[in-house]
């Protein structure tokens, strides 16, 4: 008997202005070599392995990236690249993926993790929570089984898990039952949320079934469902991707929290909240606190010469010499046609400044 084993989409879609000028509409962060010499596609891919096999991973993405998709992941079979038309947020993509999964797979255990630009440093750890969600959902298949990373500061900036007790164990990984979510808290609750052992920050992972998810689409997202069903029926027929095209740009954006999760009984939900030394490097400053041991310390890449300088990072994607001197908590990013300087707390204004290049002769840099 050949194992079942579950299978793993990843979302490779988002734009990451907040990491311009490296990560653009043509080739945003996601396909971007940030860290080494892999992209953070590739890294993404990588973690997953050996627990799951090529056969097992999904991408999802727009179709203005399906080349770059292919290029960079030669191994992944051709089919398993699954295109959104067009971008229409997070619901409508999950809603995608539970509709061509549920076709085929209605009740074998999926995990959707969002943030294909994710660093994770404790990959075994990361596999065996994957290992232990699976095994929860196939003992039963409605559940969602969320991946919380344990705090490790006040960030502002996340969503939250909130959790309660414990309710069982599984791989000597604790399992809670899910409370509800919280969003950018202020300082002083985050600070709270960081002590109090019952909040995780919200990665956007979880694993459950195709078969559940759907019918959450159909009870808390009717009008939604009413076109996913039409893609769903139209699904290994030659009109599937007439209808793809015809009805899914004209579904209404709307992100999969305020769409499924927050209307969901909390009953259904368990958390495994763990210490994965997870980073969102959607920007600047985020990657900074990635790649550095303390926040005194230095991140450069390129060449580049610093005297007397602290907690600041200098990327130069040039040949060209770049020096700082006395700099203290700034970002430097040098590509060639674009040289980016601000204070690391300024780095939420680059998407501003990016949204106003458009329409000025300086719209081909974004």
């Amino acid at each position: 008997i050949i194992d079942k084993v579950m299978k793993v989409v990843l979302f490779a879609g988002g734009v990451g202005s907040r990491l311009w000028p490296l990560s653009r509409k043509n080739t945003p962060k996601q396909f971007g070599k940030i860290i080494g010499d892999m992209s953070m596609l590739q890294i993404a891919v990588k973690k997953l392995f050996p627990s799951f096999t090529w056969s097992d991973v999904y991408i999802s993405t727009g179709k203005q990236y399906e080349e770059i998709v292919r290029n960079q992941l030669k191994e992944l079979p051709s089919e398993n690249i699954l295109i959104e038309p067009e971008m229409r947020d997070v619901g409508p993509a999950v809603g995608l993926i539970t509709s061509l999964f549920v076709k085929s797979n209605p009740n074998e255990p999926i995990a959707l993790l969002w943030g294909s630009d994710h660093l994770v440093r404790e990959e075994e750890l990361f596999r065996k929570v994957l290992k232990a969600a699976e095994q929860l959902v196939r003992e039963d298949g409605e559940r969602i089984v969320f991946v919380g990373q344990k705090p490790r500061f006040a960030n502002q900036n996340l969503g939250y898990i909130e959790y309660t007790s414990q309710v069982k164990e599984v791989d000597g990984l604790p399992v809670y039952s899910f409370s509800n979510f919280q969003y950018r808290p202020h300082l002083s609750k985050a600070e709270r949320w960081v002590k109090d052992g019952h909040h995780a920050w919200n990665l956007g992972y979880f694993v459950t079934t195709p078969a559940f998810l759907w019918k959450l689409f159909e009870q808390f997202a009717p009008e939604l469902f009413v076109k996913l069903k039409k893609i769903n029926d139209a699904i290994g027929t030659p009109e599937y991707d007439k209808v793809l095209q015809e009805i899914y740009p004209t579904i209404e954006k709307i992100s999969f929290d305020n769409a499924i999760l927050e209307k969901m009984d909390p009953k259904y939900g368990y958390v495994l909240s763990v210490d994965l030394g997870w980073s969102d490097i959607g920007a600047w400053e985020a990657l900074k606190e990635a790649l550095s041991v303390n926040q005194n310390e230095n991140v450069t890449r390129g060449d580049v010469l610093i005297e007397d300088t602290e907690d600041s990072l200098v990327f130069n994607f040039t040949k060209q010499l770049v020096v700082g001197i006395d700099l203290k908590g700034m970002v430097v990013v040098n590509t060639g046609d674009v040289l980016l300087i601000c204070p690391k707390d300024s780095v939420p204004k680059v998407k501003e400044i990016v949204a106003g290049l458009s329409g000025t002769e300086h719209e081909h840099l974004t």
